[in-house]
Parts: C-alpha cells; structure tokens; sequence
C-alpha cells in the first residue's frame, strides 16, 4: 500500500491547472454507448476511476484510440452486451461507483443491463433506488441476484413517463436522462439535479441529436428519438480541483494561481471560501490567491457563528465539506460545519484533532471548528485516508502542519486527483511518493 511522506509548514508559490472534471467524465464517458458513431471527448483526467471506467468500455467492445492521455476517440459499433454479466465485468465494475451510469446508456440502445453492488468512497449509504425505481417507470424490469449482489435489468422497449425524483441525485438523473432519449414518446424528469456536470451532459447528447429542453434547470423534458450521432465534447475544470487549491493557498500562506478555472462554472464555492476570510483575484479565467498571514472567518449579521452547509446546486457542494472543515482549523473565528448528505463524511476529523485542531464532532454530520489564528501550527501525525475528498483535506492538513505526516491509503487520492504529488512538488511543496 503506498503513502505520502510530507514535510509541512513551507509556503508554496507558482501556478496550477485544475484537472477536468471527474464526475462530468463518468457521465459522459458513459454516454459513448447511446451511438455506434465515434465520439471525442477532451480534457479527460488521467485518474484511476476514469481510466477504470474506460477498461470497462473497451472489455465490452468499444473501440478506444486514446490520442493523448486527455484525449479519447470512442466508437460502440460492436458492443459485446452480453460480457456485462461474466464474472470478470462484475469484479471490476464493482469497484468503482461510476460504473452505474453504463446502465442507462445500455438500456436505451441495447435493452439490458447491469449494475453491481455500489463500489467506491466509504461515506455512508449510497443507494440505487433513485436509478432503479427511474428505470422502472421507463418500462424496464430488475433482478436482484443475491449470490452475486448486481441488479440485471431488462426491457421491451422504454416508453417516456413523468418521473418525480425522491431526491436530486446528480448520477439518477443523468442515468435516467441516458435512459430517455431515445425512449418512446415524451419523458418529464421533476426535481432533476442541475449541476454543471448535467449541463454538460445534456449539451452533449442535444449535439447528438437528442430533444431535451429545461437544461440548467430542476425540470427536464425529453423527446424520445430514434438514434443518435457522434460528436466532439471537452470537459470543464473540475470545480472541487479549484476549491481544494484555493483552500491549499490559504492553509499554507502561499501564493498560488489557478490557471484556466472555469469561474463561470464554479457556482457559490469561490463565495463559501470568502466567507473564511480568503482573499481571490479573478483574471480573466483565473484565480489568483495571494500569501494570506491570517483569514477571519465571517458571521451571520446578527453576529451569530456562520454555519456552511452542503446542498444540491446551485447550492455547495457536498465534495467540498472535507476541505472546507480543515481550513477553518488555522483561520480566526469558529464555524459549524454541516455535512447533510453522507453520514460517514466527518470521519476523519478525529485525525486533524490528533494533529492539534480544536474541532467539537457534534455528531456524524456536524463539527464545530474553532479556528486556531495560526497561534498554534498543527503538527505532523500518521494518518489513513478513508475517501478521496477526505485524503486531500488530510494532505492540505499536513502541508500546513509543523514536522513531517504521513498519509496511507493514498489510492483513494490517486482515483480522484491526476498526479497530485507531482503538481504540488512544482509548487515547491516536500511530498514523496512511498510504494
């Protein structure tokens, strides 16, 4: 199992390009299946669950020339469906979430599909119901097999419906989306996410050549057409890259720029980290975080304690929370953090008080963060990370921390940042790599 040893407390300097978007790519990725024509899709990050989730393509058929390693030409003219149910499709998309947004796509061109017991990040439950019970209402049938824990789906055919979503879950939706566009007749999805990734998605498959009006919005319509074409798609930036440099900048007092940023895209997250009292420079497409010698946290203007919450957009994002909750440990003043969505996401702060944070855990879904003011650094300390966004809260902990931290598990990190270690070196951070 690899680690990071990392050396703390040094200021970083230089510029940073924010890798695309990683839960853009699954969705996308996954909408290469609606067409037998080839699509190039751009700005794909070289992370694991991505190129996990091409492997699962190109098994079951697709043909994939990879032009550079953030460019792709796909093409599903010759899909082996039937490879979905061997042993070997169920093992390896078992490990990885994503895998579930094939099964909209399949359904819609292909009449059957499979979903493996949800793999991925240890942050609490993370239900099927909202695809199942979509797919359902679209005219497929499932099967739960217990021996091997994955739904096999199945249809005649899918007939659009009206569809109101139990909850605004940014992959039910695009899966159900994927599932409709070529359906029968009329779909109407209610309390659909809207999330730049499903802006994007829908951009897409209307280039395709799919009927979908609402995009941007919590009410999707969609008229069912026959087949789609190919197309070119780039990815945006991903907006948790930019919200996790920015923290990085503040936490560490270094002066850092994020290049090509995608502020039109970013939402509130630029107007959440503000409220901590960081300072940004937007230039153009870029944000320029200068060396902070302290950052207050705001209030409430009753003056009451500020509390920053998770919410589906254009509310903050959940991926956030993690980075949010330890940069608020050096800053001036105390904060509530509130972590609606996933019960096991605050599951590592018992590590960051190990490192000398004065952080309350309220419960598995509230912390109180008392900010230190840089009066006391923390400290390097062992630590594990338990999920992506959580390992990189942990490494910014102990990028700032005096001494020397060592974080294990750091595959988690790998599956959703490209070459962390590296990028952060060319900072003039003290990261290495231990196999």
């Amino acid at each position: 199992m690899s680690s990071f040893q990392v050396t703390g407390g040094k200021r970083l300097k230089g510029e940073i390009i924010p890798q695309g978007a990683k839960n853009e790519a699954l969705q996308i990725i996954s909408a290469v299946l609606l067409t037998s024509e080839e699509v190039t899709i751009s700005n794909i990050p070289d992370i694991v669950d991505v190129n996990l989730q091409i492997e699962l393509l190109q098994e079951m058929g697709v043909k994939v020339d990879r032009v550079s390693r953030d460019t792709c030409i796909f093409q599903a003219d010759e899909v082996n469906v039937d490879h979905l149910g061997s042993e070997d499709f169920r093992q390896k998309s078992g490990k990885l979430r994503g895998s579930v947004m094939l099964a909209g796509p399949l359904l819609a061109r292909f009449k059957k599909a499979y979903i493996p017991k949800p793999g991925g990040d240890k942050i609490g439950r993370r239900r099927l119901d909202t695809h199942i019970i979509g797919f359902q209402k679209l005219g497929a049938e499932f099967h739960f097999d217990d021996a091997q824990h994955f739904f096999q789906l199945s249809t005649t055919g899918l007939k659009g419906v009206d569809i109101l979503l139990d909850e605004p879950s940014v992959t039910g939706t695009a899966n159900i989306l994927m599932a409709s566009v070529m359906a029968e007749g009329t779909t109407t999805i209610y309390n659909a996410a809207c999330e730049p990734y499903l802006q994007q998605l829908c951009k897409m498959l209307i280039r395709m050549g799919a009927n979908i009006s609402g995009v941007g919005s919590n009410l999707l319509k969609v008229e069912g057409v026959k087949t789609l074409k190919g197309t070119d798609h780039r990815m945006l930036p991903d907006m948790i890259e930019v919200g996790s440099f920015i923290g990085l900048a503040a936490m560490t007092q270094s002066e850092i720029t994020i290049k090509n940023a995608g502020i039109a895209h970013l939402g509130v997250i630029p107007e959440k980290f503000a409220q901590l009292g960081i300072k940004m420079e937007f230039r153009g497409d870029d944000i320029f975080i200068p060396s902070q010698e302290k950052y207050e946290i705001q209030t409430f203007l009753d003056g009451t304690v500020l509390t920053i919450y998770d919410h589906p957009w254009p509310g903050f994002t959940p991926d956030l929370i993690s980075i949010v909750l330890v940069v608020a440990t050096q800053a001036e003043g105390s904060v509530l953090i509130h972590q609606k969505m996933f019960e096991s996401r605050l599951f590592f702060v018992d590590k960051v008080m190990e490192m000398g944070a004065q952080i309350i855990l309220c419960d598995p879904h509230r912390a109180t963060v008392i900010g230190l003011g840089r009066k006391h650094a923390l400290r390097g300390i062992t630590m594990s990370s338990p999920d992506i966004r959580a390992g990189v809260a942990m490494l910014i902990a102990a990028l700032s921390a005096e001494g020397k931290s060592t974080i294990q598990n750091i595959e988690q990190i790998d599956r959703g940042y490209q070459n962390i270690d590296k990028r952060l070196q060319a900072l003039g951070a003290e990261i290495v790599r231990v196999e």
